[in-house]
């Protein structure tokens, strides 16, 4: 389900937070199970069923790459995990990246590791920035909102590589 229609949302990256706590926070009292205690088993079940949705829901907006990941999933522009391709030209951006990944394997370098993660921290806030006014502008019923969407997909990709990277130099900062 669209978690932005169940809260009566426009789909959007940047949401009001306080509105949405405030709505969550509405479904979860009209949606008390202690509420339904006398109600048929089939009523019992769809209050459950409710309250689970505005739980998820709630957590998924709440959320910004959440929130992002869900945009994308609704718009058709996510496939299954593992079927996405990371644009051609942010590999050659992290190809050094990974090259001092396979050294740090190779023999452990402080100062190496340190200059990947460096390195990882200027991309991403590169990235952030770009991505910045794209998410501020973007609607559904922009003339752009399709080029939008790619351009988000894109970060959303690269976000998640750069993310893999980083769980790799953790596994060298305890040498």
């Amino acid at each position: 389900m669209n978690y932005f229609e169940f809260f009566g949302l426009p789909v959007s990256f940047r949401i009001d937070e306080a509105q949405l706590r405030h709505l969550y926070y509405q479904n979860s009292r009209k949606y008390h199970p202690d509420f339904y205690t006398l109600a048929s088993p089939e009523d019992q079940e769809e209050t459950l069923r409710l309250a689970t949705l505005n739980n998820e829901a709630f957590q998924t907006l709440s959320h910004p790459e959440l929130r992002m990941r869900h945009v994308l999933e609704i718009k058709g522009l996510l496939n299954e995990e593992g079927q996405q391709r990371v644009p051609e030209a942010f590999l050659s951006e992290v190809m050094d990246i990974n090259e001092i990944l396979l050294e740090l394997e190779l023999e452990f370098d402080g100062k190496r590791l340190e200059q990947a993660t460096q390195a990882v921290a200027q991309l991403e806030r590169a990235l952030d920035e770009a991505i910045a006014p794209v998410l501020d502008r973007y609607t559904e019923d922009s003339p752009t909102s399709r080029e939008d969407l790619l351009q988000v997909r894109d970060y959303f990709l690269k976000k998640r590589y750069l993310f893999r990277i980083r769980e790799k130099l953790a596994t060298f900062a305890p040498r």
